[in-house]
């Protein structure tokens, strides 16, 4: 029988927080207001986790619990609270029954839970082994996102939603949005759509370019013979799991098609390109390589068979034949949705009507109003949570008139408050240039340890393993550019994905960074021994 110590207990707790991931407004949360829409399920089991990180960081059982971000991080913390304070004497007056230090209080409480994902993330991920536990039990959590979605599609397509909708409001503060688009766990389906792009698609992404696989045995390349068990069909149990990351690939992106997010399709494109560039390149050239090989006679050499020149260019054009046919029904499905097809049919006039077209005038509006905010207090900011306040007085002219949304947000009987809808203006009205150049730099801390990551991946050292490095470092690019991309369209610091794989990648790149030294140290006593 196992013997139960805190490190299991920690990982339980941990794979409890990762699985519960999707659940990101639940229903039962007592201690947080009507108005927040932000309440991840995993704030239960991270609030009983983090005790027992306490007691494992004392016990020195966490080797690398201080990497360079977490200094950042903090420093950017300690800014927010200054900023905060000082924010107090400006004293912006009440505004639909919220005052200043209410306002100060939630914003604090969003940043706090974040820090809490963050350093969770850190702490339980100070090796390979750990790292490969969290992507499984991460995994999970996507299955369960696209069983409960694809029941969501089914059923608002054959005439359930009222089912549907009182499933959905057993654990979520909202029920199904009035369109066909499904949201699994989340709140609404732009929700499903970020965690989809942030959380899931860099590890199956990385998966893929780099043949290193979480679940299952890593692959070897074709010829390298292996020992491992073997189905019935002939074809090893580890290649068998070596399908489960691609299968997954492939739902996540149809779950991400079946949102219509825009801006969730624009991050995972965008994203995806940036890794392809900076990780991916040699995975491409090997692809290209191969692809061109089949046009090649003498590129082809298959004995016995003399008809294996004009199958294997029979089998390129039919994968481009199929590629094109995949992207062109992608493509008809969301231009055949009115809010897809209105960002090419809108009037293109001038900006603002264009951007009033495609819907995205409110959002421009809140983000351009609060960013008065930080023009009359460019270094200081006016608090945390405090841009609300300035939003309504400094709307423009343009938006007053022709969307019913600001009308509605607007009118004395509503009582949201109103945000800027986007991170990093809410970084520049609210903690001021100081506290937006030390979020930038938290960014740019974790993009140079994943290029760090990729120059001390040797991925040709060895044809027959995969590097985890490299996996790694390719997923931490994937979900830093989604991240990063995410704050254009968000602002709130209490969203797990934002912090979770960010986590992961600071906890995680110590680990093979420290390796990489010690090999590298090793390697120069060697030569040193054989010159002499």
């Amino acid at each position: 029988m196992p013997k139960f110590t805190l490190t299991s207990l920690s990982r339980m707790l941990w794979a409890l927080v990762l699985v519960t991931l999707p659940v990101t407004s639940f229903r039962f949360m007592p201690f947080m207001g009507s108005g927040t829409y932000v309440r991840p399920l995993a704030l239960y089991p991270l609030a009983v986790l983090l005790p027992v990180l306490v007691i494992r960081l004392k016990r020195k059982e966490i080797t690398r619990p201080w990497p360079g971000t977490l200094t950042i991080i903090l420093a950017f913390l300690l800014v927010a609270v200054s900023v905060t304070a000082f924010g107090a004497t400006l004293a912006p007056i009440e505004l639909r029954g919220v005052d200043y230090p209410d306002r100060a209080l939630r914003a604090a409480v969003t940043v706090v839970i974040g820090l809490a994902f963050f350093i969770a993330a850190v702490w339980m991920n100070q090796n390979e082994t750990d790292l490969r536990f969290s992507v499984k039990w991460l995994l999970l959590g996507l299955v369960a996102h696209l069983l409960w979605g694809a029941a969501q599609f089914i059923g608002l397509n054959s005439g359930y939603r009222q089912q549907l909708r009182q499933i959905q409001n057993l654990f979520s503060v909202r029920g199904l949005v009035k369109n066909k688009r499904i949201s699994g766990f989340a709140y609404e389906p732009s929700w499903l759509a970020g965690q989809i792009a942030t959380l899931y698609l860099p590890w199956l992404v990385a998966a893929i370019l780099t043949r290193y696989r979480a679940l299952g045995a890593i692959l070897a390349p074709a010829g390298v013979k292996t020992n491992t068990p073997r189905t019935g069909l002939g074809i090893s149990t580890s290649q068998v799991l070596s399908l489960i990351e691609p299968a997954l690939l492939i739902g996540a992106l149809i779950g991400l098609l079946m949102t219509y997010s825009r801006s969730g399709l624009l991050i995972a494109v965008v994203a995806g390109t940036v890794t392809l560039v900076l990780a991916g390149k040699e995975t491409l050239s090997k692809t290209w390589y191969w692809f061109l090989s089949g046009f090649r006679r003498q590129g082809i050499s298959y004995p016995g068979e003399n008809g294996s020149f004009y199958q294997a260019t029979i089998i390129r054009f039919l994968l481009v034949i199929l590629v094109l046919s995949v992207l062109a029904s992608a493509a008809f499905f969301l231009a055949d949705k009115g809010y897809i097809a209105a960002l090419f049919k809108a009037d293109k006039t001038n900006f603002v009507s264009y951007i009033q077209g495609v819907y995205l005038g409110p959002r421009l509006a809140y983000a351009s109003a609060a960013f008065q905010a930080f023009e009359i207090h460019p270094l200081t900011g006016v608090g945390l949570g405090a841009s609300g306040f300035y939003i309504f007085q400094n709307m423009p002219d343009w938006i007053l008139s022709g969307e019913p949304e600001v009308s509605r947000q607007m009118s004395p009987n509503i009582t949201l408050f109103p945000n800027p809808k986007n991170l990093y203006v809410r970084l520049l009205a609210e903690t001021g240039l100081p506290g937006f150049m030390l979020f930038v730099a938290f960014y740019l801390a974790l993009f140079g340890d994943a290029l760090n990551l990729l120059r001390t991946n040797p991925s040709s050292q060895s044809d027959h393993t995969a590097n985890p490095a490299r996996w790694l470092a390719t997923a931490g690019i994937f979900a830093l550019s989604a991240v990063v991309l995410q704050g254009f369209s968000q602002d709130s610091f209490g969203m797990p994905e934002m912090w979770v794989n960010l986590g992961i990648l600071a906890g995680a790149a110590g680990a093979f960074c420290t390796q990489q030294t010690v090999v590298s140290a090793t390697s120069s006593k060697n030569k040193a021994k054989d010159r002499l």
